[in-house]
């Protein structure tokens, strides 16, 4: 995977819902798919050596609180 392609695959999983914020009432029988896809995304972004939780803060780092630790 290319840095470009990489880039795209963070910004694109900023935008992404948490799996704690997906359920049957707000996406229907959708809701297990949709899940999938979070955890097949957080995967590949493991492989490549990027944490998952800390993508929304590399991406939008003026829209992220500061860590508390």
């Amino acid at each position: 995977m290319t840095a470009d392609e990489l880039h795209a695959l963070k910004v694109a999983f900023s935008y992404m819902p948490q799996a704690i914020e997906v359920n049957k009432y707000e996406y229907g029988d959708d809701f297990q798919r949709i899940l999938d896809h979070i955890e097949y995304v957080r995967a590949t972004l493991l492989e490549h050596g990027i944490d998952p939780d800390e993508v929304s803060g590399d991406i939008n780092p003026d829209t992220t609180p500061n860590s508390c630790y």
